[in-house]
């Protein structure tokens, strides 16, 4: 039986580029397979649900959001969980299509700590998010909810979440079928977005009234 092909940078593009994408069993597994879910997690660009508690922690502005600033501490506090799928040949891919501008990490410090941040990929006007980590509260949240504003901006079109969770349907994101994700994909590749165009917005307020007037 054939070896199967190790991931390379070019490898897992095309894979996201197809609809699916690789994952590992766990942390020690030096193995990878590849998922093409029946139903896919999206979140709408213009249905990110900001409930009140996180309009007030947006407003609050006791953070800081940098945008790859700290891509590779990032990946490994998503890495830093009990369960994990980014098994080192993932965590090496990641950092390899960092370096060539395909990967991205939004990050959210507190009191000069890294407390929150998400990261995924870039193709075309597609995000294909990979995983979020939070070490304070609401943390995540705020990534994500400044991670739409900046896809928004930017003129994405699909933020692939790959599966749904209560917490990601919490904030407005939905499955529909790999039928209606593949249509979605295929528009999005036609066009493109480029992640690092916009600006930082000047606050969380601001974040805040862009997401009023999508929503």
């Amino acid at each position: 039986m054939a070896e199967p092909m190790p991931l390379s940078a070019d490898l897992v593009m095309q894979g996201y580029r197809s609809g699916i994408f690789p994952m590992a069993e766990h942390r020690d597994d030096p193995d990878v397979f590849w998922v093409d879910p029946r139903r896919r997690g999206v979140m709408p660009l213009d249905g990110f649900r900001i409930s009140r508690s996180l309009a007030r922690r947006l407003r609050r502005d006791d953070y800081t959001v940098t945008v790859n600033a700290a891509f590779t501490d990032v990946l490994d506090a998503c890495a830093d969980r009990a369960e994990t799928w980014i098994n080192a040949q993932i965590r090496q891919t990641c950092l390899d299509l960092h370096a060539r501008g395909d990967a991205h990490s939004l990050e959210v410090w507190q009191d000069g700590v890294l407390s929150g941040g998400v990261y995924g990929l870039s193709l075309g006007r597609a995000f294909c998010g990979e995983s979020m980590f939070s070490r304070r509260t609401d943390a995540s949240k705020v990534a994500l909810a400044w991670l739409v504003d900046r896809l928004n901006r930017a003129g994405f079109t699909l933020f692939d979440v790959q599966f749904l969770t209560s917490h990601l349907a919490s904030l407005g994101a939905k499955e529909i079928s790999r039928q209606n994700y593949r249509a979605q994909l295929k528009n999005a590749l036609e066009g493109k977005a480029v992640f690092t165009a916009p600006a930082l917005p000047r606050s969380g307020q601001e974040v805040l009234q862009r997401s009023t007037q999508t929503s």
